[in-house]
């Protein structure tokens, strides 16, 4: 099941709408297939392993992530499938909570007379699994958080210049987690005061992700990367309802595809844009700020792993905060996350954090 897993993690980014899903068969202990999810959601991961398998496959085991799909959508269920190759047993990691399967792809296999048996690995297939199951039951992608900043937390001189605070070690670490998510997200300040890209580079031929801008005016530069590049990868905006036509026409005539979103105050609701994203069909969002979109990710409970890169680099007051005002008069009131790991990345530090889980 292990094997499993770590096969499934190779979709990650790959496959939404669909969930990144690991597969192994084995027969008298000899893993005779194996597969994951592919590009684009299809083929599953399943039909992947017994393809590999062929005739071996009866009366095989089978390790999936994830209980198999029992319904028919672009591709026939794979409990079929697996019923069809006259498997001997599944073990499955996690189940699905999708209202089309939850429980009806175990009971499928049953029927058939195969042996099923739950919750090998589970915790850790839930974790792999968390934006496919956050979408279906919230309606909304998991949310890494990603900071880059200063021995002080700061990601910018007073005067504007930030790059760069962190290594070129750090910068590649950063390129592999944005390919293993569906969508890189920015907030408007960002991307009028760096005109990035917010593409994967220097990992060769990968899907690249959506890019994500918040911004309730839209008011972002119409000659800027985004602009330019917008037919070749997808740009999401999120904006405003209350936004200007024009603006809003120009960006579609660019090819960007445009979510309006509900405001809070000055800013956009950032339920309502996770929500818009989730509808989109995003599992996984990877957020490299700004301070402000930060702050309300945060200030929502928004956020699912933080990602933090330290550089031994000290900037001063007068520097930008990694993460905006957040009004809080007690510790107590502050959002407090699990440490997952801590690594070096060349000459600075990589920590990630969890949300904590509910006791």
């Amino acid at each position: 099941m292990r094997l499993a897993l770590s096969l499934g993690r190779r979709g990650q980014g790959q496959t939404a709408p669909n969930p990144a899903v690991g597969c192994v068969i084995v027969k008298g202990g000899r893993i005779i297939g194996r597969g994951w999810t592919q590009p684009g959601g299809r083929p599953h991961a399943e039909t992947v392993a017994l393809a590999q398998a062929g005739d071996a496959a009866r009366e095989a085991t089978v390790y999936v992530t994830l209980e198999p799909c029992a319904h028919h959508g672009k591709t026939p269920p794979c409990t079929d499938a697996l019923v069809a190759a006259q498997v001997g047993r599944v073990v499955i990691a996690a189940l699905d909570s999708d209202p089309r399967v939850d429980g009806a792809g175990i009971a499928k296999l049953r029927a058939a007379g195969i042996a099923v048996e739950t919750g090998l690995c589970g915790h850790e297939a839930e974790a792999d699994l968390a934006g496919f199951f956050l979408k279906t039951e919230q309606g909304r992608p998991f949310v890494t958080l990603k900071l880059a900043s200063s021995f002080d937390g700061r990601i910018a001189t007073g005067t504007g210049e930030s790059q760069w605070i962190t290594g070129p070690d750090a910068r590649r670490q950063v390129h592999a987690m944005r390919a293993r998510h569906d969508a890189v997200m920015v907030g408007g300040g960002t991307a009028r005061h760096d005109d990035p890209s917010l593409n994967v580079r220097g990992l060769g031929d990968v899907r690249q992700p959506a890019r994500v801008v918040v911004s309730r005016r839209l008011d972002l530069p119409l000659l800027g990367t985004l602009a330019r590049t917008a037919k070749d990868i997808p740009v999401l905006l999120c904006h405003g309802r209350d936004a200007d036509p024009m603006l809003q026409q120009a960006w579609r005539d660019l090819g960007a595809e445009l979510l309006p979103c509900n405001a809070r105050g000055a800013q956009l609701d950032p339920n309502a844009v996770l929500q818009q994203l989730g509808a989109h069909g995003l599992t996984r969002v990877f957020c490299e700020g700004g301070s402000a979109l930060a702050a309300s990710l945060i200030e929502a409970d928004l956020v699912d792993r933080l990602v933090g890169f330290t550089a031994g680099l000290t900037i001063g007051a007068e520097g930008l905060p990694n993460i905006g005002a957040l009004g809080l008069g007690q510790l107590s009131e502050g959002a407090r996350f699990e440490l997952v790991s801590l690594t070096r990345a060349g000459d600075d530090i990589c920590h990630v954090w969890k949300r904590p889980r509910p006791h």
